[in-house]
Parts: C-alpha cells; sequence; structure tokens
C-alpha cells in the first residue's frame, strides 16, 4: 500500500490540505512539525479518553502511541485528541454520578465535532471507562468514516486475604462494615489493594461487557479486548488497530456496514452469555440509533431471553476479565456461541472478514472453569432478563446470573432519591421481603439516570441481597447483585406508573416470566395521577439542564438528538 492508494479529492482532509486556497491551514501542520507528504497523506483521528479521573484511562495515552505508529506504517497521517470521561466509580453514590450518562453523549458529541471540525478522514478510538466506549463507537457509527475501536484493558484483579477481589467488593465492604461484620482496619486494607494498577473494572461489569461488545458488533479487531491494561501485548493490538484502518479506507467499509440489525443481535448475545451489565440494554439501542436502526430494550431483552449462560464471571461468577483472557479471550466465548447456533456468522468485521470467517482461525476450546460450552451452560437463558408488566409498560432490566431465586413479592418502601435509600440502608431501617422503590432518577428526572451501585452493594455487604428486590427508574452498576431492577419506564418524572406507588403496595417480578406488576387497580392509580405534579428538578442551569430538555426514554437508549433517520447526508459523504 503508498499514499498514491488514496485518493485526496474523494477525502474529507482535502477541505484543509489540498489546494492554493488552503495554504494557511497547512501552514498549522508545518508548525507541527509535518511533512509535506505527511500533510497529503489520510488524516486518522486518534481518539482517547485518557485523563487522570480513574485506573481505567490511564494507559491510554501509551497505547494511543502505538495506534499512530500503525497508522503512519500504513502510510497515514495519525493526529491524536482526547475526550472527557467521568469515572462511575468516582461519581457513584452521591450527585456526581447524575453527570455518568450525561457524559456519554458529550464523548460522542465532541469525537463529531473534532472530527468534522478537522475533516478527519477516518477514526481509531480507545477507551476504558463506563461510559467511554459506547460513546466512541456511537461516535464512529454517526460520522460513519472508517473506524476501529479499541478497548484500553482490564484492570488485574487485587488481592485480599488470598482471594482476587475488585472495586465491588470495596463497596460492598462498606455494607459489612455498617453490619459490623467488617472492622474499619480491614475495609481500609482492602481499598488499598482493591485496585492494583491501570485499567477497567475487572468484573464483568459495563466497560468489560462494552469491550465484549466491541468484538462481537465487528468494531474491534479479534482478542484486542482480551490483554488487561498493563500488559504490552495491548500495544501490538494497538499498532494493528492502526494499520487496520488503513486498510479499511482501501477496502471502504464504514461503520454502518458493519453495525447492522444482526450484528447488534450478536452484541446482545454476548452480553447474556456473559452475565453482563443491565447497561447494555442502554446502550445496545443508543449504537442503533446512530445507524437508524430500531433495536430498542424490550427487543433487546429479547436476545437475552433465548441466549444461554456460559461464562461464570463476577458478579455472579467466580471469575474476572483478566481469567477470560487467560481462557483465550473474547473469540472463545464467540466460538462456542456460533458454533452452537446463536451468532449471525455472515457479519462483516473490522478485519475484512466475516465474524464466522475470523472464529475459524479460534482453535482454544472453552476451559469449563471460566468459559464453558453451550451444551454445559451455567443456564439455559441470558444472564440479563428484560421485564414488562403494569408497573413497566415500557420495560426494565434485571441480571439474574447467578441467581436462585427468580421470583419476589413484598410490599413497597418508597423513595424519592438515591440518597434517602442509602440512608436508610445504613441506618438498617429496611426490613425483610421490602421491595425498595428508587425514583425520581431517570433519564430526566434525575436528570442523568444514576447507577444505584452504593446502595445495592451496602445490602449486599449487610447480607440483605436476597432478602429485599429494588427497583428504580434509574440504572444499576454492571458490579450490581441480587434482585435490582433498572430502567423502569415509562420513569417517575415522565408519569410512569412508578410515580404513583406508595408504601405498602404490593409489587410482584417474576424474573422467570419477565414480568414486573404492580398490585394495584387501575382506578386507584388514575385517582393518584391525578392529584400528581412532577417534581421541580433542581437543575436549572448548565449541562445537566440541558440535558433534561433533551435526552429521551431508558427504552430507546436515552438518545439525545434524531439519529440516523434524520440524517440528511453523513459526515464521510462531505
Amino acid at each position: 500500500m503508498n499514499d498514491k492508494t488514496f485518493d485526496k479529492s474523494k477525502l474529507p482532509s482535502r477541505h484543509v490540505t489540498e489546494g492554493p486556497e488552503r495554504a494557511p491551514h497547512r501552514s498549522y501542520y508545518y508548525a507541527m512539525g509535518l511533512t509535506e507528504e505527511e500533510i497529503h497523506r489520510p488524516f486518522v483521528g486518534v481518539a482517547t479518553c485518557w485523563n487522570e479521573a480513574a485506573p481505567c484511562n490511564i494507559a491510554l495515552m501509551r497505547q494511543a502511541q502505538s495506534v499512530k505508529i500503525g497508522v503512519k506504517e500504513a502510510l497515514g497521517t495519525p493526529r491524536e485528541f482526547c475526550t472527557i470521561t467521568v469515572t462511575d466509580g468516582i461519581a457513584m453514590g452521591h450527585q456526581g454520578m447524575k453527570s455518568s450518562l450525561t457524559s456519554r453523549d458529550v464523548i460522542t458529541d465532541s469525537i463529531e465535532l473534532t472530527m468534522r471540525g478537522h475533516c478527519y478522514d477516518a477514526l481509531v478510538g480507545l477507551a476504558g471507562c463506563d461510559k467511554s466506549l459506547h460513546g466512541m463507537m456511537m461516535a464512529m457509527v454517526r460520522l460513519n468514516v472508517p473506524s476501529v475501536f479499541m478497548d484500553g484493558g482490564t484492570i488485574l484483579p487485587g488481592k485480599y486475604k488470598g482471594k482476587d477481589v475488585t472495586v465491588v467488593d470495596v463497596f460492598e465492604g462498606v455494607g459489612q462494615y455498617s453490619a459490623g461484620n467488617m472492622s474499619l482496619t480491614e475495609l481500609q486494607e482492602l481499598e488499598c489493594v482493591a485496585c492494583p494498577g491501570a485499567g477497567a473494572c475487572g468484573g464483568q461489569f459495563t466497560a468489560n461487557t462494552m469491550a465484549c461488545v466491541s468484538e462481537a458488533i465487528g468494531l474491534a479487531l479479534p482478542y484486542s479486548a482480551g490483554p488487561p491494561a498493563p500488559y504490552e501485548s495491548r500495544d501490538a493490538y494497538a499498532a494493528e488497530s492502526g494499520r487496520a484502518v488503513m486498510a479499511l479506507m482501501k477496502s471502504g467499509i464504514r461503520p454502518r456496514d458493519i453495525v447492522t440489525r444482526k450484528s447488534l443481535e450478536n452484541a446482545a448475545t454476548i452480553v447474556a452469555a456473559t452475565g453482563g451489565s443491565t447497561n447494555a440494554g442502554l446502550h445496545l439501542p443508543a449504537i442503533a440509533h446512530e445507524a437508524g436502526i430500531d433495536f430498542d430494550l424490550l427487543e433487546v431483552a429479547e436476545i437475552f431471553r433465548k441466549t444461554p449462560y456460559i461464562a461464570d464471571l463476577k458478579p455472579g461468577g467466580k471469575y474476572v476479565a483478566k481469567d477470560v483472557h487467560e481462557a483465550g479471550g473474547v473469540p472463545v466465548i464467540l466460538k462456542a456461541l456460533h458454533d452452537a447456533g446463536y451468532l449471525h456468522g455472515d457479519c462483516i468485521t473490522v478485519t475484512g472478514k466475516t465474524l464466522a470467517e475470523n472464529l475459524q482461525e479460534v482453535d482454544t476450546l472453552p476451559d469449563h472453569r471460566v468459559v464453558y460450552p453451550v451444551s454445559e451452560a451455567l443456564s439455559p437463558t441470558g444472564g440479563v432478563v428484560g421485564l414488562t408488566g403494569s408497573l413497566a409498560p415500557d420495560g426494565a432490566i434485571v441480571k439474574v446470573a447467578g441467581m436462585k431465586n427468580l421470583h419476589f413479592k413484598g410490599p413497597a418502601r418508597c423513595f424519592n432519591c438515591e440518597e434517602d435509600a442509602f440512608a436508610a440502608v445504613s441506618d438498617k431501617k429496611i426490613k425483610d421481603g421490602e421491595v425498595i422503590v428508587i425514583r425520581y432518577e431517570g433519564p430526566r428526572g434525575g436528570p442523568g439516570m444514576r447507577e444505584m451501585l452504593s446502595t445495592t452493594a451496602a445490602l449486599y455487604g449487610q447480607g440483605m441481597g436476597d432478602k429485599v428486590a429494588l427497583i428504580t427508574d434509574g440504572r444499576f452498576s454492571g458490579g450490581t447483585r441480587g434482585f435490582c431492577i433498572g430502567h423502569v419506564g415509562p420513569e417517575a418524572q415522565l408519569g410512569g406508573p412508578i410515580a404513583f406507588i406508595e408504601d405498602g403496595d404490593i409489587i410482584s417480578i417474576d424474573a422467570e416470566n419477565g414480568t414486573l406488576d404492580l398490585e394495584v387497580s387501575d382506578v386507584v392509580l388514575a385517582q393518584r395521577k391525578a392529584k400528581w405534579t412532577p417534581p421541580e428538578s433542581q437543575y436549572q442551569s448548565g449541562a445537566l439542564w440541558k440535558y433534561a430538555q433533551l435526552v429521551g426514554p431508558a427504552r430507546y437508549g436515552a438518545v439525545t438528538q434524531p439519529g440516523a433517520r434524520k440524517e440528511v447526508s453523513a459526515y464521510v459523504d462531505i
């Protein structure tokens, strides 16, 4: 391949590099040390979410340098830039969590604006934290320039008293401490060793779930999601990602050729098969939206329902992402699912080959420890289940991986914000058999649809995890376990049934048959609704106010703009 392979007259970067009228633009590139030859090559955006907010992101700058080497070797000109991340583990349990989901769309928008403003021709994106992975993938599909995604890698597990631990053990340790089952000294010892270095939280939480999605959906190179962040082998995958995006430019394969209804179904399949984060039920519809594809929460949940659960991963199981890597990586899971007929093998990927063609090169078998064959699945249906019913006409979602009891019925205990619920849990005011209701935490009502890991982990740490249920129009962390139901829609702020529950109302949950019902008559609910007015948000200015004005329902991905269906022309065609 040489630079003559690419016709600059047909690439976006021609607007900033070609012709006498672009002499002022070129002068900027000379100022940054580029040669004339480099200026006239294709420009590849190398986007990362590097920052010092959390360990998820601190290895991304190193990996970006390797991407740039790969781009240069394939005769492209890389242009590195960063975008924001809000790290859930640090934002969790306080008002800062309202920024988390909001940041996903800011990430997507900021990448779009950077690419548009500088007319880059292709994109390699590296991300490591919960919202940045799908934010990056959404940008790729929106821009529709040749793109390759690469996960920044998982953290290595911590060690405490001879056992592997993750940050979720620390969250649950807070509950154990409040219950008197752990001393303050033990909690401090745990917090010091739970996160030993760079990388995303180690279990099958949101980041590692979406890392698996990146390979299953076809936007990432096979095996690239596997090596932990500190491993130098990641740098080889980064360089190969740089070369791969140049090959995509030559072949003309774009993200919307890769992200199809079938590949989205493949993505949902690996989420269920690994007992992944319920947040995938929010982010897969958002990625689909960028491609102009209808794929809402209930459709995602239908895939979840019929997929076997085959990877024994935390929080419901025993192992962490590093163990998946050592068992052969994400392709081992994909091959087990494909061979059993659960994946669409004809989907094109960033290798230029189909998923089935990629998997032909996988000769590792499931190890019967971390990853099981489908014939020996941990359970016949996925680790994540969708629910509908009188309490959730627009759906809800629950992670059942590792749960023995899939039914719960009890009286409601209502809270209008997470802080009040957490205080009640901390003060041990929750009774066995109750269904905790946390509302006005939806996309618009929050605003920002907070995760509730602090509350759920405290319950679990107190030994209440299987004695109560919790439902919310907000979200749960991928690290949540127990009978915790999120994404209840319509949300309370929009007058969904969750707004009209009163203490003592009986709520019935059946995760086996996928139902969530409020045992209150329609007449009574109508009377309550007639007296109801939505509470006024305390956020009347700034980014969260703006988000609340734009955001749509969780069922459709909590998106903030019309998507590809309303698109007149894609950026790539400028």
